[in-house]
């Protein structure tokens, strides 16, 4: 069986056919760094990481264009943008309107240092947006590297992964000055305040990917442009290139416009960084050799939301820059999510960040699961009562894992019966080949973890001491290896072993580091909770209160420790465990 897809360009699941089957090339239209990624947000990263650890993974076949096969070594390079300058607070408008998102996390940030709520690592100069940039930029890459991104994780030996809108301001340009130099863009307004806008008319298949195509969107493109600037556009969905505005926080010397003096300064507009970011990057010879070969990438991802007016206008502006009949082959679009059955909401206080949820002590790993169980084309609902499922779940694997490390020659389960387990196996691979539903494999490793735990599991699995999980962490095996054993190894646990592996390089949430608590002389601290001077110092006073026998002040410092987010549980031998308040 192949990977099939579903590809939001033609509306259909299509075989995934990449132009050379053992090199993938995958772009994935990355945050804009003006605050902290929510899970929504994750949600859309993490389905484009499943998909790239699965066509990574030996155990996934790929269609070869003859027709054939292929399975053999294979790499994914995906490239992940950081959107630091140009997306505007109205980005569905196509004359780029509203505030820069830089410019409204600088507001919000002057704001919560006045009221005293900024984080406390955020010593960042609100009237500096590339500060602040960068400040959100490095929180998101730790979180998408906690959730297991591997194109962040990759990105720390290799920056370019990760590219910045503000480092490719050159490569932007270099695309404009095409674009207008062959008629597929146009300027436009008076001295001061002028545009460079994309011609929509000039592209004949502009809507294919949405279906707002140029006679649907006629008279004000949908309400994406003011009547002031319809007037001096050529079509009133044509969109937003390049602004020339020298009152922006964020500017560079526009680009060449012939027969015109120089422009002042300006800024680009949203759509045009991640035509420049991904041919610079994923193309053969960068920007000339994308235009020279009329290049093509293979797969490109984003939210569903980035479907229009987004990539929308990366398509016709990246054809028309390469000379290609396509810019991506295959568009792959996750759903939203909802929390608890309902919209994400800030004042409802639903709209989560990692570092809230870990900050309750959750596992990170249970939510990258909570996060990619539901299949991608679903609208997902996460819950808190999910998460614990997830956390249940990924204990349970971890300890069927440590028997399968510790005990390989344990017999008296499904594992002294290959055709069994691996026909389990190769049910959970086919769906997995059927547009990367993960739910076989979910309810195949619950099934071999409930019905086929070899018996030594209690000695090695059920008892208080987490060292046996914590081992895992240490105990990598690589793709390779992996691979070689599952189809070498004579003794089947050795090789369902091998198969969990394999299997967790695609879930990525069992061979992981895992959180763990901390201890001092008189607290055990919980994951999510950092020992502190402070808190060890309210809880000597409690100790001091309880045995002078002044409950009063034992329980006005527990009700203290309370507002600060932390539950406090009394334990033997005096020491007092820890834990997030939830």
């Amino acid at each position: 069986m192949h990977l099939k897809v579903y590809n939001t360009l033609n509306k259909r699941l299509e075989a995934f056919v990449p132009q050379h089957p053992d090199r993938v090339s995958f772009y994935s239209c990355g945050p804009t760094v003006y605050d902290d990624a929510h899970i929504g947000n994750f949600r859309s990263f993490l389905a484009a990481d499943l998909l790239r650890r699965w066509v990574e993974s030996p155990l996934c076949a790929l269609k070869n264009k003859d027709g054939t096969t292929h399975t053999g070594h294979r790499t994914v390079l995906q490239v992940m943008n950081i959107t630091d300058v140009g997306h505007m607070t109205d980005d569905d408008n196509a004359d780029g309107a509203g505030e820069d998102k830089m410019e409204v996390a600088a507001r919000r940030i002057e704001q919560a240092k006045k009221s005293g709520t900024v984080p406390p690592d955020a010593g960042v100069d609100p009237s500096d947006p590339f500060a602040i940039a960068r400040f959100y930029e490095t929180r998101f890459k730790e979180d998408a590297i906690e959730l297991g991104l591997k194109v962040a994780i990759d990105a720390q030996a290799d920056p370019s992964l990760m590219p910045r809108a503000t480092d490719n301001i050159a490569n932007m340009k270099t695309v404009i000055e095409q674009l207008l130099a062959d008629g597929y863009a146009y300027p436009a307004g008076e001295p001061g305040a002028r545009a460079i806008y994309f011609d929509v008319q000039k592209f004949q298949p502009y809507g294919q990917l949405s279906g707002n195509t140029i006679d649907n969107l006629k008279g004000g493109a949908g309400g994406r442009t003011s009547e002031s600037n319809s007037q001096q556009k050529h079509h009133s969905a044509d969109f937003l290139l390049w602004k020339e505005d020298e009152s922006h926080k964020m500017k560079w010397a526009s680009p060449t416009v012939s027969d015109q003096e120089p422009w002042g300064m300006g800024y680009p507009g949203w759509h045009i960084e991640c035509t420049a970011m991904s041919l610079a990057r994923l193309a053969d010879g960068k920007l000339e050799g994308a235009r020279k070969n009329h290049a093509k990438i293979d797969l490109h991802s984003g939210g569903e939301d980035n479907i229009f007016p987004h990539h929308e206008c990366e398509i016709a502006q990246s054809c028309c820059f390469t000379g290609s009949d396509s810019f991506a082959n295959y568009w792959f679009h996750p759903r939203f999510l909802k929390v608890e059955g309902q919209k994400m909401s800030k004042s409802k206080g639903t709209m989560y960040t990692l570092r809230d949820l870990t900050a309750k002590g959750i596992d990170p790993a249970a939510i990258r699961l909570e996060l990619i169980k539901t299949h991608y084309r679903a609208n997902a609902d996460f819950s808190m009562q999910g998460l614990k499922e997830c956390e249940k779940r990924i204990r349970n694997w971890r300890r069927l894992a440590v028997s399968l490390i510790r005990c390989p020659q344990a017999t008296g389960t499904i594992f002294d019966y290959p055709s069994q387990w691996q026909a389990q196996l190769e049910q959970a691979l086919d769906q997995l080949h059927n547009d990367l539903n993960i739910s076989g494999m979910i309810s195949m490793l619950d099934r071999w973890y409930r019905n086929d735990l070899p018996p030594a599991i209690d000695e090695v699995g059920h008892g208080s001491d987490d060292d046996d999980l914590n081992y895992l962490s240490v105990s990598p095996m690589s793709v390779i290896e992996a691979r070689d054993q599952m189809n070498e190894t004579i003794h089947s646990p050795m090789r369902a072993l091998a198969a969990l592996h394999l299997l967790d390089n695609i879930l990525g949430v069992i061979f992981r580091p895992i959180p763990k608590s901390q201890e001092t002389t008189i607290a055990l601290y919980q994951p999510g909770v950092t020992p502190s001077p402070e808190i060890e110092s309210l809880l000597i006073a409690r100790r001091d209160a309880k045995k002078a026998k002044d409950f009063a002040a034992a329980d006005a410092i527990r009700d203290q420790l309370q507002s600060m987010g932390l539950a406090i549980m009394d334990k033997p031998a005096g020491q007092v465990e820890v834990a997030p308040l939830n």
